[in-house]
């Protein structure tokens, strides 16, 4: 897969996590940030991926600090992704 099948594939999953929050919230960081990403961000973001949308919701929302083993650089751009009004 190159690069540009990966980042494709990664910005579809971001768009079709479940719920309605998390499309959005998700899909519109990946469209504002995925196409920039190298190899080691998109491994972060894959990651990120794999996280259960109401941890991710919660993180977000700043109810709960994400655990010491999700970390990332690309975590904390996405915690600060904000939507547009």
């Amino acid at each position: 897969m190159t690069i540009e099948e990966r980042r494709r594939m990664l910005i579809f999953r971001s768009w079709h996590r479940g719920t309605r929050e998390m499309d959005m919230l998700m899909g519109t960081f990946a469209d504002a940030h995925v196409p920039n990403m190298d190899k080691t961000a998109l491994d972060e973001y894959e990651q990120l991926l794999t996280c259960q949308d109401p941890d991710l919701y919660d993180w977000k929302c700043k109810r709960m600090a994400p655990p010491v083993e999700e970390q990332s650089a690309v975590l904390e751009l996405f915690l600060k992704h904000e939507l547009a009004a």
